[in-house]
């Protein structure tokens, strides 16, 4: 494991029995630069998106012909510009659990035939394949990212799918050609597999068979498109994950590793936020195992880097999604809209998790919020609109306020606890341009009810000292507050100064706060 550390939180919490939150020590917080430390070019890409088809995610959500918003091409005009706003990098399609048994021949050409799809149990019309996926990818301005069927498919059919989008040779590339698409796709991202390790996929693999079906796979791949980047699904365990590395480390970019932290797989009965901020330094323990795995099979430095490409703080609600003698309920999924549960609980939590990959920026390259519409995503869309839920609005500021470069901090602050648990009541990521004249301060206060004085290193930043700072806050009146149809704004980045009373910024209570210093 490296023994690097970008934050240092320091500080005491005393848990009463009742399980109320109480604490104590230090009543001010700093940030520090870490003297000496380089600044790191952070990948835009850990801002990047995920779509599965998965109830009305696709159809309805992203593709919906039939809606007054719809375009030529049948593409939801109003996601296309909600993606834009949060320059949406990279997306992920078509599952997911769903790509496990999806074979993306049945999604091409004139003629689709609807399939049954079996990993969630309704039938797939067919009509969004792989030509109107990429085409929906150069609207929003993102790259596409596609996960090839490693379950119920074969090598040879995921090495065919590169060809029919990169190539104008062969059987598969002259078939797109035919279909209207004379020139390359050029997807450079590819992904073999999806969370083949559980017993819960379609054609779920062993330690011992994945590694060599990785290796033989990527070797198919890699004849087509030399320079392709290439994932295979793994996790932050080592009994998995090193045996894959063994195997087919050679010939991969990236190891793709999945969190979702509140589990309403069955039961929709999401965390409230207290117990929610309790989680939000899990990622980071992820990717540090993660890292330390990759350290060991001798990958590390970056030799390959890590995907988080499907992470998000609640599981979707899929009753019995793997007790195939039960079925599932489907219509629960509606449960998954349930415009109350995105509160700012789920923006802070995903605030820190972007922060954890910033922190390891050097590691993790790509991250893939999911979903990226309905269901949990960041946006909710309806006959009539979108709703912005919370989680869009972190994306806003972060993709829109923050600097180019990571610039390492160390982080003093009290714990905010819970029974006998606590996290950092702060978590902070410092942000510069490459000449280090402007900085953006990313800071989450996840304190429900009190403001938060931080103290700031406008000495380690070559800044004289300020009065004010200007800066933008996403928060609400209260931590469960949300948007819905109707009340689109209860919850968004609003533009503010701050006092600087010697060198000292109070924030608000459940807060994502970016201070601009310059």
């Amino acid at each position: 494991m490296r023994s690097r550390k970008y934050v240092r939180v320091a500080g005491f919490c005393a848990m009463l029995a009742t399980g109320h939150l109480a604490a104590l020590g230090q009543a001010q917080s700093s940030v520090t630069l870490v003297p000496g430390a380089p600044e790191v070019e952070y990948s835009k890409m850990i801002f990047g998106q995920f779509v599965e088809h998965f109830d009305n995610q696709v159809y309805g959500g992203i593709y919906d012909p039939g809606s007054k918003f719809a375009d030529e091409d049948g593409f939801r005009t109003d996601v296309i510009e909600a993606l834009k706003d949060i320059k949406t990098s990279i997306v992920r399609w078509p599952g997911g659990c769903f790509a496990s048994t999806y074979h993306w021949l049945d999604g091409v050409g004139k003629e689709r035939t609807p399939a049954y799809d079996k990993t969630w149990q309704v039938e797939d019309p067919n009509t969004f394949g792989t030509d109107e996926f990429v085409k929906w990818c150069r609207k929003v301005g993102c790259e596409p990212y596609i996960c090839t069927n490693a379950g119920t498919g074969t090598p040879e059919e995921m090495s065919d799918w590169v060809e029919y989008c990169n190539l104008t040779v062969g059987k598969y590339g002259r078939m797109r050609m035919a279909n209207g698409y004379p020139e390359p796709h050029n997807v450079k991202y590819w992904s073999v597999g999806n969370e083949n390790w559980g017993a819960h996929e379609l054609g779920a693999r062993t330690v011992q068979e994945w590694g060599p079906l990785v290796r033989e796979s990527a070797k198919l791949m890699r004849s087509v498109t030399k320079d392709a980047k290439l994932f295979a699904a793994a996790t932050s365990d080592k009994n998995w994950t090193m045996p894959l590395l063994q195997a087919a480390g050679p010939y991969l970019d990236y190891v793709a590793i999945h969190g979702y932290w509140d589990p309403l797989f069955h039961v929709n009965n999401p965390a409230p936020y207290l117990e929610c901020m309790m989680k939000t330094e899990a990622p980071e323990l992820d990717i540090r195992r993660t890292i330390g795995i990759l350290d060991e099979a001798g990958f590390g430095g970056g030799r390959i880097k890590i995907a988080y490409d499907e992470w998000n703080l609640r599981n979707w609600h899929h009753p019995w999604h793997g007790d195939l003698r039960r079925g599932f309920d489907l219509e629960a999924r509606r449960k998954n809209d349930i415009a109350k549960t995105y509160t700012m609980a789920d923006a802070l939590f995903s605030a820190c998790f972007l922060n954890a990959c910033l922190r390891h920026s050097d590691v993790v390259d790509i991250a893939c919020f999911a979903p990226v519409v309905n269901t949990r995503g960041p946006i909710f869309v309806h006959p009539d609109g979108i709703v912005k839920r919370t989680t869009y609005h972190v994306f806003w500021m972060y993709t829109n306020l923050l600097e180019d470069c990571m610039v390492p901090v160390s982080v003093a602050a009290e714990r905010l606890a819970l029974g006998d648990r606590s996290v950092g009541v702060l978590d902070v990521v410092l942000t510069a341009d490459k000449e280090r004249t402007r900085y953006a301060c990313a800071i989450v206060n996840k304190d429900p009810a009190a403001e938060r004085l931080v103290s700031l290193d406008f000495d380690g930043m070559g800044i004289k000292p300020k009065r004010k700072l200007r800066g933008m806050v996403l928060s609400g009146s209260s931590p469960d507050d949300f948007n819905e149809v109707g009340a689109e704004d209860r919850v968004v980045p609003r533009e503010r100064d701050f006092a600087v009373k010697d060198g000292k910024v109070a924030l608000p209570p459940h807060s994502l706060t970016v201070l601009f210093v310059e």
